[in-house]
């Protein structure tokens, strides 16, 4: 699903709310501009800076907010390094240019407890679910470093599977130590493997549907 966009003079903001984690970043950060629990529209762009609504959007952890300039400013830029960053008891959080399922975005968080309702995305179910998993896992014999740590990364929801992500990327945890460096990685998404965040099977005695 595209994201719908409210049109203004100077920039045009995007929602998906199929990935919205209510993270709140965008009501706290410029209430003028996205006014929750309004009725009829929501997002009014006249309402701050350009600057400012730049600012939400590249700091939405989600990637549900996402703008079209159309002032002459330079849209948003892939990162120079690709990264998914471990949250502790919650989602994986990606930062890169990135397809998944086909689409394209530069910031995803997607379920690793298995039970959002709207997988491969989280939807905030891992506090209701009471899922545990550290956002400090052990650092694995990495590669020091990767021959580019930017491009393409496709992300693939292996059917009632892992998470297949393949394309320069470092595994970060939940206090920015790099936890692995791959160019090919399968990501636990069932909340049951052992060996979290990565996949060790277990997918398949849970009998997990994603």
């Amino acid at each position: 699903m595209a994201p719908r966009f409210t049109e203004g003079e100077k920039i045009d903001v995007g929602f998906d709310g199929k990935r919205c984690i209510h993270s709140r970043n965008c009501v706290l950060g410029h209430p003028g501009v996205f006014v929750p629990n309004a009725p009829g529209e929501w997002i009014h762009p006249e309402a701050g800076p350009v600057e400012a609504i730049v600012l939400i959007a590249q700091t939405c952890p989600s990637g549900a907010i996402t703008y079209r300039r159309k002032d002459g400013g330079e849209d948003e830029q892939p990162p120079v390094v690709n990264i998914v960053r471990v949250r502790e008891n919650g989602p994986l959080a990606f930062h890169a240019e990135m397809e998944i399922d086909g689409e394209p975005c530069l910031r995803a968080t997607l379920c690793r407890c298995g039970a959002s309702s709207r997988k491969p995305f989280c939807d905030g179910s891992h506090t209701k679910a009471g899922f545990a998993a550290t956002g400090e896992p052990a650092t694995k014999d990495a590669p020091a470093t990767l021959e580019a740590r930017d491009g393409k990364v496709t992300v693939t929801p292996m059917p009632n599977g892992s998470l297949k992500v393949e394309g320069n990327l470092e595994i970060v945890s939940g206090t920015g130590r790099t936890v692995d460096r791959a160019t090919r990685v399968f990501l636990c998404r069932c909340g049951h493997s052992r060996n979290k965040p990565f996949c060790d099977g277990s997918h398949k005695a849970a009998g997990f549907e994603g």
